[in-house]
């Protein structure tokens, strides 16, 4: 995946521009190690460490590692600056005590106690204790709703209105991928537009409608005369999240249009 440097938003791998706001994605290539995605100008993989650049300097870390031998730790590291001792600990003073006759006398040291204050007047105070009932029964989940759409966008009901005819088209709600396109023996379309006038210039299997959670994204599966979204090209294997009110024409000209819709 590549991640898009102004929304984050997360790319398939070769797309040249974002899904969401359409900022040109950064040039990619594969780590000669491990073959992860990384940049172009990444002096190291973000997936193994490899120095993508042979002629750069790495920088070497000692460590210090325990021998066995009854001599010592063999040291590979520069010695560990000397730690400062702590101060001594101060002895402490006896206390001194006043007896009954005022006579000062010297008594080993001790933690002085500190009596408790009394209880203020205004606050009863009470001796017995109140023993609160824990629930510890375990929590029961509730029933799950039958039929529950897989995605909001399923529960939304979206669509491909034509332009021409003005004739809604709903998506399938089992269907995670919809084929649009004319019969054929490879890919069966799950939209057929072989019924509408110009059908002539689409291709029997000409671009999939993807639903991945709330979105669904447009893309051209290698069509003859190309996928429009909004006027504009789309290319091969690059993906379209659609919007409600974008404007879909399967080949050239605008003569197979549809709307997408979300009710």
């Amino acid at each position: 995946m590549i991640v898009c440097p102004n929304c984050n938003h997360q790319n398939p791998d070769g797309a040249s521009q974002c899904e969401a706001c359409y900022t040109p994605l950064p040039v990619t290539a594969s780590c000669s190690n491990c073959g992860a995605a990384v940049q172009t100008d990444a002096a190291f993989c973000g997936q193994c460490g490899f120095n993508l650049r042979p002629g750069s300097i790495v920088p070497e870390v000692e460590v210090t590692v325990p021998s066995l031998s009854p001599v010592g730790p063999t040291v590979v590291s520069s010695p560990a600056p000397d730690l400062v001792p702590p101060d001594p600990l101060m002895a402490m003073e006896p206390l001194v005590t006043l007896n009954k006759g005022l006579n000062l006398e010297k008594t080993p040291a001790s933690i002085p106690t500190i009596p408790d204050p009394p209880p203020s007047p205004s606050v009863p105070v009470t001796t017995e204790s109140v023993a609160t009932p824990v629930n510890i029964s375990p929590t029961v989940p509730g029933p799950q709703p039958a039929g529950v759409a897989k995605t909001q966008l399923q529960q939304q009901s979206a669509r491909l209105l034509h332009v021409q005819t003005n004739t809604p088209m709903e998506l399938p709600h089992s269907l995670s991928v919809v084929h649009i396109g004319k019969p054929n023996d490879l890919v069966p379309p799950d939209i057929d537009v072989s019924g509408f006038a110009n059908s002539e210039i689409v291709s029997r299997v000409h671009a999939n409608l993807r639903v991945e959670g709330d979105a669904c994204y447009l893309e051209d599966v290698g069509s003859s005369n190309g996928t429009y979204v909004n006027n504009t090209p789309l290319p091969k294997g690059n993906r379209h999240r659609l919007r409600p009110g974008d404007r879909i024409s399967l080949g050239k000209g605008d003569l197979v249009t549809f709307l997408f819709q979300i009710s």
